[in-house]
């Protein structure tokens, strides 16, 4: 087997696989921010029957994930494993992500059902499209660095869209509302706009990512893996689960503390008005982090940058944590280094990638599928879990709404938004301790494959 590893990036290929992340991020923008305001305020629903909805959506859509993986490697088309998915899904998911944002005029369990169903619906389709678009990254390149290179565009796609739905979401929202106050008529509307935009980014993406290596990566004699065969050799790839566990515990690490921040900006630091401030401080540090990770990773590995920038965030954590009362200044500075930082977040992309290499070597079998989804499960298992356990954490302290906080909530709020999150994102070091695909070792692998070798064969 020939492979032409001496790739360069073509910027083409990037900006059209950077769309795809524009249109996972418009549609799960509106659920992320905005569908429990929609559920307590314009639905109507209780928080009992809102937590009940979310944990069952949530838990389902992460469990979806390595299914969604083991159909996608097991899918042999004309136009590939993974690009059908990128056109079929996306329909579907506006479908359901407007149905999500519809009243119907039902109530009491119907509409608790009803709301359930549309949101379940919404994750289901998200996901098709969603794995099917982070496994595309390893069939239309093949190396290492040009993944990464990919995994780059696709946080700097992240991160333009992240700002422009941040600035025009709402604005929308309130201009179909045609008042001061978000109503159904513009949730719905503002909905249906995103989808419209959403649907023709992922099938540009599709069309210009063509899955060039998918026929040197697979032949028609690969092994066709059950879901639990194919989980199973998964969990055997000891480089994979480095990674998975990882980007697992940074996640908790990471949206934990940004699920509760705007708790520690108004009752700890004191200033409603610096929410705006420094969520957008930190959006706008995350892409200048994004934009110098492709030369971080090839001076330094993508192990040793993950590492770097964890250590990093940490420490500013810790720093928040020590002088909770240092002043605005200081907490968009610090603020800074975190959305600077932040940006390691997309560097698991690239490892996830090595990780395939690895586990063709080592164990025979090639899963983007599954590799892309089990990635996408540790992230979503994290918000499900943050989104459970956050409002106990401040229920634990003392935390009262609308109210001024003790010293000690205060203190308390202060340990959950910083120092808690420093010590799990000192916990996300450890699993990559154990990582061994240096940039040497991979170019070894991939040397192996391309003649037709694995690691039984030395």
């Amino acid at each position: 087997m020939q492979t032409a590893t001496k790739e360069k990036t073509s910027p083409i290929l990037a900006i059209g696989y950077s769309l795809g992340e524009v249109g996972s991020n418009i549609s799960w923008y509106m659920i992320n921010n905005y569908l429990t305001l929609f559920y307590t305020d314009v639905v109507g629903l209780t928080a009992s029957a809102i937590s009940l909805i979310m944990l069952i959506a949530r838990v389902w859509d992460a469990v979806n994930d390595p299914m969604m993986g083991t159909i996608a490697d097991r899918t042999n088309t004309k136009w590939g494993k993974f690009r059908p998915y990128l056109y079929m899904a996306p329909p579907v998911l506006a479908i359901f992500n407007i149905l999500t944002f519809t009243v119907f005029p039902v109530e009491g369990m119907a509409k608790n059902i009803l709301c359930l169903l549309c949101y379940v619906g919404a994750g289901m389709a998200y996901t098709a499209a969603n794995i099917a678009y982070q496994a595309l990254q390893n069939v239309c390149a093949i190396d290492s660095q040009v993944r990464m290179n990919l995994a780059t565009a696709k946080g700097i796609g992240s991160s333009v869209i992240g700002i422009l739905l941040s600035m025009f979401a709402m604005p929308m929202i309130l201009a179909f509302s045609k008042g001061d106050t978000p109503n159904a008529h513009g949730y719905f509307m503002t909905t249906i706009v995103l989808s419209v935009v959403m649907v023709p980014a992922f099938w540009i993406c599709a069309t210009i990512c063509k899955e060039k290596y998918t026929s040197v990566l697979h032949t028609e004699n690969d092994q066709k893996l059950s879901f639990f065969q194919g989980l199973k050799i998964a969990l055997k790839n000891s480089q994979l689960m480095c990674v998975v566990i990882s980007t697992l515990l940074g996640a908790i690490c990471v949206t934990g503390r940004m699920g509760l921040l705007t708790y520690y900006i108004i009752y700890v630091v004191g200033d409603y008005t610096a929410i705006s401030l420094v969520f957008t401080t930190m959006t706008v540090c995350q892409l200048i982090g994004t934009l110098c990770l492709p030369y971080l990773t090839a001076k330094l590995s993508k192990k040793t940058t993950l590492i770097i920038l964890q250590m990093v965030m940490n420490i500013c954590f810790f720093l928040i944590f020590l002088n909770p009362r240092g002043g605005l200044a200081y907490l968009l500075v610090l603020s800074a280094i975190c959305g600077i930082t932040n940006s390691a977040a997309n560097i698991s992309f690239g490892l996830v990638g090595d990780s395939l290499e690895y586990g063709a070597w080592k164990l025979g079998v090639r899963q983007e599928g599954v590799a892309a989804s089990m990635l996408s499960f540790g992230a979503k298992l994290a918000t499900a879990f943050c989104g459970s356990v956050g409002v106990l954490l401040l229920s634990a302290v003392g935390y009262v709404p609308n109210a001024e906080q003790t010293a000690a909530t205060q203190q308390g709020i202060n340990m959950i938004v910083n120092l808690l999150p420093a010590f799990i994102g000192l916990l996300a070091v450890v699993p990559m301790l154990f990582y061994k695909l240096t940039p040497a070792k991979i170019a070894e692998i991939r040397a192996d494959l391309d003649a037709g070798k694995h690691a039984g064969d030395r």
